[in-house]
Order: structure tokens, then sequence, then C-alpha cells
């Protein structure tokens, strides 16, 4: 596929099949996080940020902007895959998101530092983790948030009174939820055999939540206050 325009200065990058990453793991880290719709991710993301000095990427934010981007050839068909609870082809999701860990290491002050991502929402399925594994850079670990369905319903519900989001209504949630069980727990049960999973329990509030996130990471050699 065609690559996609950054938002800010147009780079372009193609995205043909490579045997090398485009960024390497001793200099980038990247987490993915997943959960259902609901789980709180978002939430966490935030408080990742700020101690942690992570960059947070929403897979969901990306392809949401990229729909309402005027000259955009592929907004109207995100638009029909969020709307259908499907998930947007890999090439596209994977492509937004190269191109904005691009954006993000070329804007850095700092350019000796080390860059550390949180892609919030994704891989939502095996082919954009084997795409993004091997063309992109390879993950740190997924920290996966656990989380009963009855309870991230009623959150979504919540959430869908102010968000604005089309798809925070009943039927797309019930979609929302079928596909993550579909295709994302394939993707958390794969990285879980490679010993690359944190799966951390988001039935709690999010400040019992967050204590437990900061232990995880403090085991996998992350510290806080970069």
């Amino acid at each position: 596929m065609p690559a996609l325009p950054l938002p800010a200065n147009n780079l372009k990058l193609s995205a043909p099949d490579k045997n090398t990453p485009t960024f390497s793991p001793d200099h980038i880290s990247v987490i993915y996080v997943l959960g259902g719709p609901g789980a709180g991710k978002g939430t966490q993301c935030a408080n990742l940020v700020r101690d942690y000095g992570f960059k947070h990427l929403s897979a969901g934010d990306l392809l949401r902007a990229e729909q309402n981007r005027p000259d955009s050839q592929f907004g109207n068909m995100i638009k029909e895959y969020i709307a259908d609870g499907k998930i947007v082809p890999m090439e596209v999701t994977v492509q937004l998101l190269e191109n904005a860990m691009t954006e993000e290491i070329q804007n850095q002050k700092d350019k000796n530092t080390d860059k550390r991502f949180l892609i919030d929402g994704f891989p939502r399925q095996m082919d954009q983790a084997l795409r993004f594994e091997q063309s992109v850079c390879p993950s740190k670990f997924t920290l996966f948030f656990d989380c009963p369905e009855d309870l991230m319903q009623e959150r979504l519900i919540n959430r869908g009174k102010t968000s604005g989001r089309a798809d925070d209504n009943a039927e797309s949630i019930k979609k929302r939820f079928r596909t993550f069980v579909e295709t994302s727990m394939p993707v958390v049960d794969y990285f879980e055999k490679e010993g690359k999973v944190v799966k951390v329990s988001a039935a709690k509030g999010p400040d019992e939540i967050y204590a437990e996130v900061k232990k995880r990471m403090g085991k996998r050699g992350f510290d806080m206050n970069r």
C-alpha cells in the first residue's frame, strides 16, 4: 500500500515487507497495551507517560484522525470498519504507527536519549503483531489489562454519554467485545507463551490498578521519573 503522509511534514515512508525492522529495540522500547474495550487502558497509559517518560500512541486515535483527514484515501474505509466493530486492514494501522514513531523520534530534542513508546490498543490481531515486530520494531512486552466483560460494558455505556464517540453505543460495544475475544486474545496468548505478557487485573479502581502496574514495570527493568 502507499505510505500515509505524516500530519506535520508529509514525510512518506514505504511499506514493503522488510527483514530488518525500521527501529532497533536496543534504542527504542515498545510496549503494547491490550485489554478489552473499557478496560481502562487510556487512564493507565496517561499514568505511565507522566511517570516513565513514554510517548503514548493510540492505534484507535490515529485511525480516527486519519478517517477525519480531508484528503485521506482511507478515511471512508476506516469509518466503515470502525462503525462495524471490525479491524482496519493491517497495512493501514502499521503504517500510521510507523509514521507517528518516526515523527516523534525526529522531533525529540535529545537525539542520544532512547525513546519509549506505549502503543495502546495494538496489536489487535496476529497479522498486525507479526508485521510490526518484523518491519517496525520488536516489542519488549505486552501490558494486558484483564477485565470482566460486564464491567467493561458498564464503563463504556457511561463513557458514551459524554465521549461523542460513534462506537460507544450498545450495538457497537457488543461487536467490539466479540472482535476482541476472537482476534486479540490469540495475540495475548501468543506473546504469553514467549514470556512477553504482563497481565494486570483491571477490575479494581484506577489507583489500585496503577500500583500493580508500577510493581510489574519495575520487575521488567523500567524505572520511574526518567
